[in-house]
């Protein structure tokens, strides 16, 4: 709702002062932090289930009033909760249709960044988050095709997991950089290259190797390229530093190889936790676990380690250097290919 000061654990007094400043001038009836809520971190009181309210959830009157509340939280707290991304250095990255990586600072950023959204962790601690509208779409789109292409040639019962299975390992067998195919997986705009609108497109040059697997391989590069981009304004721009970050989401269900190929486009190990597929409203169950029974002086980061993932099955792989310089040489095509699709959207037109 406004920005948060971390080191005091509530908002940024500075900025306080100058909107109240700005405003002066309108000769307003209030101050910024009357109309603002009180700020809570992740184990205060967050107020009690009032009779109005326990009458309006159950008017049957099961639902009794005094039920403690923890502070509330929205999607990105409480997927860092789920995931146990609330420490400085890790973070959690969640590919579906579209992508958000979310990196736990050990420090404010040192400037703005209009492609960067800025949050915090639930227990104040500042995050920052690369969000593109853009993941698994249009590859879910070519995998329907070759469903179809299957089911035309006689086999009508292609099963659907199966034919994921077998396209995402293909794309391990694809050369590193894609034999020199690649793809633009814009089916909306994209805030983080400069994109108000989409055109898919996949290209090649004449002497390009197009396979099967380069072309898969090409396909999920593509689903990952916008939010790396993202993230070279943390991480070289702004000098963030990421240990880990656990992935979650559509692209990581089939086993390691969304997982390998992430590692190497963000030259990141890439975690994924059995349980990551609980999603935030288990976040906020663990918020409200922790805000009714911690121990006197105990972090949410111990409660989470100690009490609730310490015994979760976790599975980490590290970027593989081949991928890594696969990748590289990947992006700058599609880097490249970034001002065919600024035409495709100037000349394609419905």
């Amino acid at each position: 709702m406004f920005p948060f000061d971390s080191d005091a654990g509530d908002y940024d007094a500075g900025m306080i002062g100058q909107f109240d400043k700005l405003v002066a001038g309108y000769d307003l009836p209030w101050k910024l932090t009357d109309i603002l809520p009180k700020a809570l971190c992740a184990g205060e009181n967050g107020g009690y289930l009032t009779e109005e309210g326990a009458k309006l959830l159950d008017p049957s009157g099961g639902l009794k009033a005094g039920v403690p509340f923890c502070p509330p939280e929205g999607d990105a707290g409480t997927g860092m909760v789920a995931t146990n991304a609330v420490t400085p250095r890790t973070g959690n990255i969640s590919a579906g249709t579209s992508v958000f990586a979310i990196l736990v600072l050990e420090r404010s950023l040192s400037k703005l960044h209009t492609d960067i959204d800025i949050a915090t962790t639930p227990t104040g601690k500042p995050v920052a988050m690369v969000h593109c509208n853009n993941c698994t779409g249009d590859l879910d789109a070519w995998v329907n095709l070759f469903g179809e292409a299957i089911r035309q040639a006689g086999n009508q019962a292609a099963d659907k997991t199966a034919l994921y299975r077998a396209l995402y390992n293909a794309a391990l067998q694809g050369e590193a950089d894609c034999g020199g195919l690649v793809s633009v997986n814009y089916l909306s705009g994209e805030h983080v290259t400069g994109f108000t609108e989409g055109r898919p497109l996949f290209a090649r040059m004449p002497d390009s190797r197009f396979t099967l697997e380069n072309f898969m391989r090409s396909l999920l590069f593509s689903s990952m390229a916008s939010v790396r981009i993202g993230m070279e304004t943390l991480t070289v721009d702004e000098g963030v530093k990421v240990s880990k970050l656990l992935g979650h989401g559509g692209l990581f269900k089939t086993a390691d190889v969304g997982q390998k190929l992430m590692a190497g486009a963000l030259n990141t190990p890439i975690a994924v936790m059995e349980s990551a597929g609980e999603g935030g409203a288990w976040g906020i169950a663990l918020l409200a676990a922790y805000a009714g029974c911690r121990e006197a002086n105990e972090s949410l980061e111990d409660y989470l380690n100690n009490k609730i993932f310490a015994g979760s099955a976790v599975t980490t792989i590290d970027p593989d250097p081949v991928d890594v310089k696969g990748f590289e040489a990947y992006l700058e095509r599609y880097k490249a290919a970034l001002e065919v699709e600024r035409a495709a959207v100037k000349f394609l037109k419905d």
